[in-house]
């Protein structure tokens, strides 16, 4: 396993990152897994799929030194089971990531920055938010807007919620590593949250705590 990260921040959350260079054999020799466990991965088709599935439990082992297991709720939101942590996943091509938390609620989300964005900017980027005209950062801040918005709607357990209309970016200028702040306003919430950034190589990885 190639760990790129394993990092406990000042929120009181653990920061786990990764690059998937390990084959299927490799990864799921270095888990005991449950016969459940094992029924959900040999089920997938898509052989990434299965990489990206082991990948994740392998990493949160790593991180905690524990063998833990996680499973998810109805609206497919993971947790683990043994109720020590509060978990959020996201994985982009070939990064897995992982932010933990034994006090608050967590969300994560990470994207490998390929060129089609713009096409679909409009889906996210409400009238009130602001995305820099500089050619060589356009592409990145948009990116930063979406993982925001993904990493909120995560830790908000996905409740009425839609991106262009109930979650706002506060104006930043995008760095390689840097905080925002972000409102949730719905029927559930009505918060303003601090969010973390940071760009590796060509991903954006932004998480939040609360």
């Amino acid at each position: 396993m190639a760990l790129i990260l394993n990092e406990n921040l000042e929120s009181e959350c653990q920061l786990g990152i990764w690059e998937i260079k390990e084959d299927y054999l490799n990864l799921l020799n270095r888990l005991t897994l449950l016969p459940e466990e094992m029924k959900v991965v040999e089920k997938f088709r898509n052989y990434d799929r299965k990489l990206e599935w082991l990948s994740v439990r392998v990493l949160l082992n790593e991180m905690t030194q524990q063998d833990l297991t996680i499973t998810y709720n109805g609206k497919r939101k993971p947790y683990v089971k043994e109720n020590l942590y509060n978990i959020s996943i996201s994985h982009s091509k070939d990064l897995t990531a992982i932010l933990l938390s034994q006090k608050k609620r967590v969300g994560i989300d990470m994207e490998f920055m390929s060129h089609r964005i713009g096409r679909i900017a409009h889906r996210f980027i409400n009238s009130d938010e602001i995305i820099t005209e500089d050619n060589e950062l356009n592409k990145y801040h948009m990116y930063i807007h979406w993982c925001a918005k993904e990493a909120l709607y995560k830790i908000c357990d996905k409740q009425d919620i839609q991106l262009k209309e109930n979650i706002t970016i506060e104006p930043f200028f995008p760095k390689p590593k840097g905080t925002l702040s972000g409102w949730v306003r719905n029927r559930f919430w009505n918060d303003l949250f601090v969010l973390e950034y940071l760009k590796i190589d060509n991903y954006v990885v932004v998480w939040s705590s609360k």
